[in-house]
């Protein structure tokens, strides 16, 4: 046993706390081997065992708010009483608790946590860490006018744990000797404190904070006891602080979320305790763990999830990524529901099925990634992955450069992402703030395939993102919401079909209206189209074009997907005066009020038609500045020409 995890602390954390809400919530489902039942592993053979006058205890964790509210609830529901609101609040180290013990001033004895029960002998590497005294500064001392006096045994806990400086300063010793690099400061403490050889642990110059006087001194509260270890000349933790309520401890634990850096150590979250010491032996112990205190931690930097599915996105070169589809998880504050696999190579690095438990890590807190498939917690049900044989979005025939696959038709991927750039601009959704450049950074995140996932994009899909933060985010997807509901013509322009335009698609419209999206899908699937060239305006070319667009079984899929996602067709009726009814427009040139497309939307709302060609049909021209040729055919075929501000006058 060499007493290292094959995962991470926060990968480890998220499972147990997964299995202890169930546990909580099934107290049948709880068996003696459970991992909540368990402090960690079992003592080496090759060290003494010490067993534990009191069994040490490891903490429940928390992630949330409402997890801290239910503990404080559970609190109280136990004691049929309400608890007085008042908290010891530490910082977590992550590091390796200890066990000190002190006859007539002196340490005698010092030991690791072991299974909570037994513990290994280590006295002699804990001797070689400074912070720890090897005897007591006083036998008699005095704290808010109480006398305290030192009985002949005093049992002591806390923590050891290796600074950053420190770790940084042994990796860059590995790294000259061509050694392997360690993995974090808590796995070197540990190894430190577990060495055969003293010698070995005190050149790693670890440190240590105590934090817990087990022996009863008389103590009322638990700060109190920071306070006499300070006094008897233990090294204590100057951060903490006692909370009047939840919210300050809420604000103390966000406050070292946003400064942990700041301090020269590892923490990983904070240490919630109930400060009276009466209260909180009232409390006991549940399973392995105290009632009365909880750790709130700091979100995971990875965490375990599911892998349901691995979906294809069609890069604008052509390139073919693989995307992970994730049982939503949260890592470091944010929920990631996908992660890019970058290539199909790295899916069989990866040993990855659908339906895999795999561990996620944001790289740089930013970009979701996955790190490792625990192989082992395979249930059978799995399913292994296929490549694709063809492209998935025009189905032509793969290529291979390297570990890149491409799809050999050169502009499959870049035609794609034209029809998004149209189906969001201004004569379609007129989804604001979703420019190309934006439109371009979710495709290759793999977070859009097509039109329809525009509208299930979620704000923690977007802010975990480079160069996006909670703001943007919540802009962007208010916007996408607030246009989920679109007018007829402008959700048939929308969809791109070759030849037609803005006034195509009014025209289209008026001749066959419809109230959602389904029943456009099911009318114009059936549309023959000779039925369509009956329409003024509409010759062979849009007819073909239209039938054309609905033989492809990938626009019919992408029509189901905008219905299934609340893309909803507005109301057409309109309240404005039909003023201009029976008029042709034709708009040139700079408006400074309005803007030209405004100005069409206005004319077409007060009932007139607007072309782009002048014509002897036309009757009128509204010019704004640096008018051009359409200005000019306008006067040599006599067609009325009107300012923007005669325009206006028009709507009145």
């Amino acid at each position: 046993m060499e007493n290292r995890s094959l995962i991470s602390d926060d990968a480890l954390d998220s499972l147990k706390k997964e299995l202890f809400d169930i546990e909580a919530r099934f107290p049948e489902l709880t068996t003696p081997d459970s991992p909540t039942q368990r402090v960690a592993g079992k003592p080496l053979k090759s060290f003494v065992k010490v067993r534990h006058e009191m069994p040490m205890t490891s903490l429940n964790d928390a992630f949330s708010k409402e997890d801290m509210r239910d503990w404080y609830e559970r609190a109280e529901n136990f004691l049929k009483r309400k608890v007085t609101p008042e908290f010891y609040c530490e910082l977590k180290i992550d590091g390796l608790a200890i066990e000190l013990i002190y006859e007539n001033g002196f340490l005698v004895l010092g030991s690791t946590r072991g299974d909570g029960r037994v513990g290994e002998d280590v006295t002699q590497n804990l001797k070689t860490v400074d912070a720890i005294p090897l005897k007591l500064k006083l036998e008699k001392f005095e704290i808010r006018n109480s006398k305290f006096e030192i009985p002949r045994r005093l049992v002591v806990r806390g923590e050891v744990f290796l600074t950053k400086k420190e770790f940084e300063r042994m990796n860059k010793e590995q790294k000259k000797k061509g050694g392997k690099l360690f993995a974090n400061p808590r796995n070197v403490a540990a190894g430190s404190v577990r060495q055969l050889d003293p010698s070995v642990t005190a050149r790693r110059k670890l440190d240590s904070f105590a934090y817990d006087i087990v022996t009863d001194l008389g103590q009322k509260k638990h700060s109190e006891e920071h306070e006499m270890l300070h006094a008897l000349g233990f090294k204590t933790n100057p951060h903490n602080k006692i909370a009047g309520s939840l919210e300050e401890a809420f604000a103390f634990r966000n406050h070292w979320e946003t400064h942990r850096e700041t301090i020269p150590y590892e923490i990983d979250g904070t240490v919630i305790i109930v400060n009276d010491s009466r209260t909180y032996e009232a409390l006991g112990v549940v399973g392995k763990s105290p009632r009365g205190a909880i750790a709130y931690k700091f979100p995971p930097r990875e965490a375990a999830t599911k892998l349901e599915d691995i979906h294809i996105q069609v890069g604008r070169t052509g390139v073919l990524t693989p995307v992970a589809l994730l049982s939503p998880v949260n890592i470091g504050g944010t929920t990631v529901r996908r992660a890019t696999l970058h290539n199909f190579e790295e899916i069989e690095r990866l040993s990855l099925k659908i339906g895999d438990t795999v561990l996620v890590t944001r790289a740089g807190d930013v970009i979701p990634k996955i790190t490792k498939t625990l192989t082992e917690l395979r249930t059978g049900k799995e399913k292994a992955w296929k490549p694709p044989v063809k492209c998935p979005v025009d189905g032509s025939p793969l290529r291979k450069e390297d570990v890149l696959v491409f799809c050999s038709n050169p502009n499959c991927g870049a035609r794609e992402r034209e029809n998004l750039y149209h189906f969001v601009s201004r004569a379609g959704f007129d989804i604001r703030g979703l420019g190309w450049k934006v439109i371009d950074r979710f495709a290759d995140e793999g977070l859009i395939e097509n039109a329809a996932d525009i509208f299930s994009l979620k704000k923690e899909d977007i802010e975990i993102m480079e160069r996006f933060g909670e703001k943007s985010a919540d802009n962007i997807v208010g916007e996408i919401e607030r246009k989920k509901s679109v007018e007829p013509h402008k959700f048939i322009y929308a969809l791109g079909i070759l030849h037609v335009g803005e006034e195509t698609a009014r025209t289209v419209y008026k001749a066959f209206p419809f109230r959602s999206v389904l029943e456009f899908a099911k009318k114009f699937g059936a549309l023959a189209p000779a039925k369509l060239e009956e329409v003024p305006d509409i010759g062979p070319a849009v007819s073909e074009s239209i039938a054309e667009w609905f033989k492809e079984k990938r626009h019919q899929e992408l029509l189901s997907e905008l219905a299934r996602v609340g893309v909803k067709i507005a109301a057409h009726a309109s309240r404005v005066p039909q003023t201009l009814t029976g008029k042709t427009f034709v708009f040139t040139g700079t408006l400074p009020a309005l803007g030209r497309e405004e100005a069409k939307d206005l004319a077409r709302a007060h009932g007139a038609e607007v072309s782009e060609s002048v014509s002897k049909k036309t009757d009128y021209v509204v010019a704004g500045e640096n008018a051009g040729s359409k200005y000019l055919r306008a006067k040599s075929l006599g067609v009325k020409i009107l300012s923007e501000k005669e325009f206006l006058a028009m709507l009145l």
